[in-house]
Parts: structure tokens; C-alpha cells; sequence
């Protein structure tokens, strides 16, 4: 099937856009590969220190470097359900690579917190910059380069990405991808959303809401809406980073220790000491990052990405923006309906066909690059099929040839949208992206005036004194990166859902973020330029008419001209953010981060914020519509 053209062209545009970077990185990664890691070069001292604490068997092994060395680097801890799982990891993973011919030791851990526990609260305001700290304890895990290979163990928000960011700084290594799978289903959805916005609404108390959550988030796995952690495990399939099928499989369960192992011995088989050589360098490249936009929106994956995806990418010397989402989404149809965007989990879509079905409609709708490496060594086609236990060994087999649940999953010729839902949104504001997957096509245009807060909390506050029952557009400032870290705005959603089924129209315009819980009410975030770099959203004041148009990818403050150039931008009062659980640590990387179609990221070379195509002609975007 040939390459869908717009595929191609987003795909072209990106190649020569990346020509410079890209090939100052894949030149590091060839000098890498061709210094070999020290340990068989070492001194004595350097290479004892290496297999000190080995057992016997392993010390002659390591000492005569004949037998690959694995990396584990994981970011298990107890009290994520997703990353609970990977306690057992290392001794399948140890075992499975003597099986293969290796020797595997734990590289490093990694810090992994949970939005989940922070959203709303002021650690929240660690949790975007935590991807950039994974991403240097990934490099410090792998530095003292004796290693042959890395298996990454990791699932949730900033975590795969942080992992995969860090890897690329050794992308001479054969890496792989282990997840843990997501926990049982608990109770629907639908019933937990219902909860909430009582709660919001006062009709329920605190011991009905805490009830309703714990039965939804009630054991080890990942959590089963199709947020962030989910839209990484999608995307690490769809890129090639994991052995098919591996994303959506119940931790705990033979089947997924069977693949853990398989992972083991898969990496130790395509290490420079051997003839299948597979470097992390030919995996990631414009084609699979392409691969994983359209992954993206072809499940109505987590707006999170639109910022995550940028800073892999520009890891791997790879340029995009978010022109090349928004194009990219205009052929990509919707194939899938899970929570938010839907009222089935990802054990449903999982059950219903999942990524091997998802990924065979793609392809042979031309809107997937088949030609690209994966760890797999068989190209993309392979993850058309799913795993499973034949007499107790691992085998695959084709993924159904119809969707099993079309409330779910479906197929190209039958979408659930003919796009991907995602658009870019432009105007006097800057350039924001909305999510209209779970938006109905009634709340795609929301003009109304404007109320200005600084704060979700302050939001949350007028809607308990009643102060929100009217059209209004909920501008919340100063959230960007260098302001406050970030943080998604979670505590908004059960308010602003809650007045839109009360009649009101209602939307959300934001320099912060609301993630893979993006639902059905109009939300233009990552607003870039943010407030503190100069972005024209400070300019807002209560009363101004706010125009969010999905349709015409409009986002407008309708203020007459000479009265918008005028305005002062409004102070950021931010003190408050800058001490407490560990802010204090942050500021230089608050100081640093760039906009969030730049990736928002800490280090690297300084970006400026108009370094993508679009963003170099947006002053042609930024008069005012009276």
C-alpha cells in the first residue's frame, strides 16, 4: 500500500526540515558505536568495580566480555499502580537473558510520580519538569558505558517519554520498551464522571467520591482510561519500541511475564556483539515519529503528547511542530472510543481487537510507514498480530479481521470521525491546540466573554458561590512552563462539565495543560507564547469577547485594535509557586523551559520559541479582530 500523500509530505517536510540535526545526531551515534562501550578496554580497577558484587558466574562473564551486558532501567515504586509491577521485572529479565546468552544488571532507577496523587496540589507543579529529570537519571543510569543494550521499564506520563529522551542520548544501544499493562476494569467510566460532577455540584460528600474512586482505581496496573500513560504505551507499540502486542496486556498474568522475558532475550540478540545488530538510532526516526502522530490521533490520544512527542523527536535530531499534527490529523481517521472520549476502557479496546488491529488499519489505509525498523526485526506488519501462549510458549498470531466490539474499535472504512480531532488552533492569542474528540460538534464554537483567573483554584472557588452561571470563556494564565512548571488543570473539569449540561457555553483558553483527561468541554491550552515569555494572553481583561473555533481554528480576543495594543500585560503574582515540595529546586529549569510546541524542555541548546515554520510567520496572526 502506497504512503497516503499527506503522510508523505508531513513526512518529507520534517526530513528536510531535521537534515542538519538529524545528521549531527546519527553522526554522535556512529562515533558511539564505534568507541565501543570501556569494558573491554577498561582498567582493572574500573572493570572490577563493574562485577564486584556479581555472582561467580557472572563475574567471569563480565570479565571476559564475550557475553552481552543489559541495562535494566526501571521506574518501579510501590505506590504507583502502574510501575507496582515492575518489582518483579529484574529476576524474569535476569533469568531470560543467561536463557539467551547474557547477563543482565540493574543499570538504574528513575523518579516516577503519579498525577493522579498530585493533580490539583502543588507537586503538580514537578510533574512536567520530572520528565527531564528521568531523562538525565536514565543518561547517569547508562554512563558508565558498560553496557551492550537497555531495556527501559516504565509506563506513565513523563516517564516513557523521559526514558526514551535519555536512551537517545545512548542511541547506539539496542533499546526496548517494557510496560506493565493496565489494571482489571473497575467500575464504568461513565459512572465515575458522574460522581465526580455531583460531588463538584455538592450533591454527594467526600465518603461517596473517595468510594467511587477507589472502586475505578483498585489494583496493581496501569489505570484504564486512555490518558497519557496509555497513549505512551500506544505509541511505544506503534513506533516499534515494544514486541507486538506487548501495550495493553494485565500485569501479573503468564502472558505478560512471557513477553518481559521475550523482551530480554529479543535485546540480547541485537547487540553490536552479534549479526542482527538494531540501534535505538535506526528505530527512531522521522517515519516513526510520523508512525506515532498518527497513532495518536487515530485513538484520540493524550493532548500531553503535543508537547512530549516534540522533545523526543528533537532528541533524536528529529524537528516538528504543530502544523505537522494538525495536517497529519486532517486524513487520520478516528478508529477508537475509549474514556475520555468514549465510555469503554482500554481493556475493552484490548479485548475488542486493540494495537494489532488498530495498526493493520492504518497501514492498509496508507496512513502508516511500513518500511521503518522496529525492535521486532520484521517491520511494522509484525504488529498487526497479537501474543498469546500456545501449550505454555510464546507465539503470535493475526489480530482479528473485524473489530469484536465496534462500540470501541473500528475499522478505516467505518470511523468514528473522519479526522483525528485534534486542532491547532491560531489567532491574537498565540497558537493552541484543542482536542475535539470528545467534544460534540454543538460546543466546537464558543464565543463568549471572557472571566480571568490565575489560578484553577480560583475557578473552582466562583463556581461554589455561583458566580459562573453564564456563557463565559474561563481564561486561566500564567500555567505555562516558566511560570509554574505546567500543571494540568484537572480540577476544572467536574465545574466546566457541569455548567455546559446546565445549558451554559462554555470553553477553556489556557497556557497550561490539561492531558489525556481532555474532554467534552472546549479546551484551547498549551498556549504558546505563554504569559511569562510575552504571550499576548496576559493582555486579557474580564468582559473581552473570546472566540474558540474548532471549525475555523480560530483563537481571537475580539478588542479593538489600538485599545489591545495599549494594554499592559497583566503582572504574574507567583510567588507562591516558586518554594514548597521541592519548587525551590526547579527555578532554573522554570527559567529555562521552552514554549510547549518546542517541547518545553530544560536543557539542550537555548530555542527560541519561533523556531518552528509556522511560528516564524505567526505575526501575521497576532491583530486583534474587533
Amino acid at each position: 500500500m502506497d504512503v497516503h500523500p499527506v503522510v508523505a509530505k508531513v513526512t518529507a517536510r520534517i526530513r528536510k526540515r531535521s537534515e542538519g540535526t538529524r545528521g549531527a545526531f546519527l553522526r554522535r551515534a556512529e562515533l558511539a558505536r564505534a568507541s565501543g562501550t570501556v569494558r573491554g578496554k577498561a582498567s582493572c580497577t574500573n572493570l572490577a568495580h563493574v562485577f564486584a558484587a556479581s555472582a561467580p558466574d557472572e563475574k567471569r562473564l563480565l570479565r571476559e566480555a564475550r557475553w552481552p551486558n543489559i541495562a535494566i532501567v526501571s521506574a518501579y515504586n510501590d505506590m504507583l499502580s502502574a510501575h507496582q509491577p515492575l518489582e518483579r521485572y529484574p529476576a524474569i529479565i535476569k533469568q531470560a537473558a543467561r536463557e539467551a546468552g547474557a547477563v543482565a544488571q540493574f543499570a538504574g532507577g528513575v523518579p516516577a510520580m503519579c498525577d493522579g496523587v498530585t493533580q490539583g496540589e502543588d507537586g503538580m507543579e514537578l510533574s512536567l519538569f520530572s520528565r527531564d529529570v528521568i531523562a538525565m537519571a536514565t543518561a547517569v543510569a547508562l554512563s558508565h558505558n558498560v553496557f551492550d543494550a537497555v531495556l527501559c521499564l516504565g509506563v506513565c506520563d513523563k516517564i516513557v517519554p523521559g526514558l526514551l529522551i535519555g536512551a537517545l542520548s545512548f542511541a547506539h544501544l539496542p533499546v526496548i520498551f517494557v510496560p506493565g499493562g493496565p489494571m482489571p476494569s473497575g467500575i464504568p467510566n461513565a459512572d465515575k464522571a458522574r460522581v465526580r460532577q455531583l460531588f463538584a455540584q455538592g450533591k454527594v460528600g467526600r465518603e461517596a467520591l473517595l468510594e467511587s474512586e477507589a472502586q475505578s482505581y483498585h489494583a496493581p496496573g496501569t489505570c484504564t482510561f486512555y490518558g497519557t500513560a496509555n497513549s505512551n504505551q500506544m505509541l511505544m507499540e506503534v513506533m516499534g519500541l515494544h514486541l507486538p502486542g506487548t501495550a495493553f496486556v494485565n500485569p501479573n498474568t503468564p502472558l505478560r511475564d512471557a513477553l518481559t522475558a521475550e523482551s530480554a532475550r529479543r535485546v540480547a540478540r541485537i547487540t553490536a556483539l552479534g549479526g542482527d545488530y538494531l540501534p535505538l538510532a535506526r528505530v527512531v526516526d522521522e517515519r516513526a515519529i510520523v508512525n506515532g502522530i498518527v497513532g495518536l490521533h487515530a485513538t484520540g490520544g493524550s493532548t500531553n503528547h503535543t508537547i512530549h512527542l516534540v522533545a523526543i523527536a528533537r532528541a533524536a535530531g528529529i524537528l516538528i511542530d504543530w502544523d505537522d499534527f494538525a495536517e497529519l490529523s486532517g486524513v487520520v481517521p478516528l478508529l477508537a472510543r475509549i474514556y475520555p472520549n468514549g465510555a469503554a476502557d482500554v481493556n475493552a479496546f484490548h479485548a475488542g481487537g486493540g494495537m494489532g488491529f488498530l495498526v493493520r488499519e492504518l497501514l492498509d489505509a496508507g496512513l502508516l510507514h511500513e518500511d521503518v525498523c522496529t525492535v521486532s526485526g520484521r517491520g511494522l506488519r509484525a504488529y498487526c498480530e497479537e501474543p498469546l501462549l500456545a501449550e505454555g510458549r510464546l507465539a503470535w498470531r493475526a489480530a482479528p479481521p473485524a473489530s469484536l466490539d465496534p462500540a470501541v474499535l473500528r475499522g478505516a472504512a467505518q470511523p468514528f470521525s473522519p479526522d483525528g480531532g485534534l486542532k491547532l488552533l491560531r489567532g491574537n492569542l498565540g497558537r493552541a491546540v484543542l482536542k475535539t474528540s470528545a467534544v460534540k460538534p454543538e460546543h466546537h464554537v464558543v464565543e463568549a466573554p471572557a472571566l480571568v483567573f490565575d489560578s484553577q483554584d480560583a475557578v473552582v472557588a466562583a463556581f461554589k458561590r455561583g458566580e459562573l452561571k453564564r456563557d463565559f470563556v474561563a481564561v486561566v494564565r500564567f500555567q505555562g512552563p516558566r511560570a509554574n512548571g505546567m500543571p494540568e488543570l484537572h480540577k476544572l473539569t467536574p465545574a466546566l462539565g457541569s455548567l455546559q449540561d446546565e445549558g451554559y457555553k462554555v470553553a477553556l483558553v489556557t497556557d497550561g495543560r490539561m492531558s489525556g483527561a481532555s474532554g467534552k468541554v472546549p479546551a484551547a491550552i498549551h498556549v504558546t507564547p505563554e504569559c511569562l515569555a510575552g504571550g499576548d494572553l496576559a493582555r486579557v481583561r474580564d468582559g473581552d469577547l473570546i472566540r474558540v473555533d474548532a471549525e475555523r481554528c480560530e483563537l481571537l480576543a475580539k478588542v479593538p485594535a489600538a485599545e489591545w495594543a495599549s494594554r499592559r500585560p497583566a503582572e504574574a503574582g507567583l510567588s507562591a509557586h516558586q518554594w514548597g515540595l521541592g519548587r525551590e529546586l526547579f527555578a532554573g529549569a522554570r527559567a529555562r523551559a521552552t514554549g510547549a510546541e518546542q517541547g518545553a524542555m530544560t536543557f539542550g541548546e537555548p530555542q527560541e520559541e519561533g523556531h518552528t515554520d509556522a511560528a516564524r510567520a505567526a505575526a501575521a496572526n497576532r491583530a486583534p479582530r474587533a
